[in-house]
């Protein structure tokens, strides 16, 4: 079944995801988190891993490629530049994996999708009807609280999940209280 947005917000008539199927039969409570190379990618899966657990649920770890120069065709530098960026996300969902599997020994699902993080972040949601909540790991430093949470703000109220922001200068165990 496909919801309907009303014209409050957005584009008017713009279909929603697919209802959350997550507590039917034959499903389970998932919650996505992204993995990207910020200092506090570690929060965000710390908290995701001990939900899960808590809920008898599942993570997915989402990494975002993005090529810069769509463009490069002269001798094959997309497909190189493609190949390298898939590379390096296979190694920080390998890092966040072991993390997720020491931390609450789950072995969560591992998605790497190529564009803009805040389209894929929708399409994955959207394309998992077991997804419930997004989270987001917030950093406490100068320079803001990070790239993905800093454009996820503008499109926080047009989610079709909640969105967890996990701050960066919470211990495992002040989480482990709140997870």
């Amino acid at each position: 079944m496909t919801c309907w947005r009303g014209r409050a917000r957005g584009n008017p008539g713009a279909p929603l995801s697919s209802q959350r199927r997550s507590y039917e039969s034959g499903h389970k409570p998932k919650c996505l988190v992204i993995v990207d190379d910020t200092a506090e990618w570690d929060r965000a899966v710390y908290y995701g891993s001990r939900w899960a657990v808590r809920v008898g649920g599942g993570v997915v770890m989402l990494r975002v490629i993005e090529i810069l120069d769509k463009n490069q065709q002269w001798l094959g530098v997309a497909d190189v530049m493609r190949a390298e960026a898939i590379e390096t996300a296979e190694l920080a969902l390998d890092r966040a994996s072991g993390r997720a599997n020491g931390v609450a020994g789950i072995t969560p699902e591992r998605v790497i999708r190529e564009g803009d993080t805040i389209a894929q972040v929708r399409k994955v949601i959207e394309q998992d009807v077991d997804i419930v909540m997004l989270v987001l790991a917030a950093s406490d430093g100068p320079e803001g609280p990070g790239p993905i949470v800093s454009a996820m703000v503008r499109h926080l109220g047009t989610f079709p999940v909640p969105v967890m922001m996990v701050a960066s200068n919470l211990t495992d165990d002040d989480i482990d209280a709140l997870a």
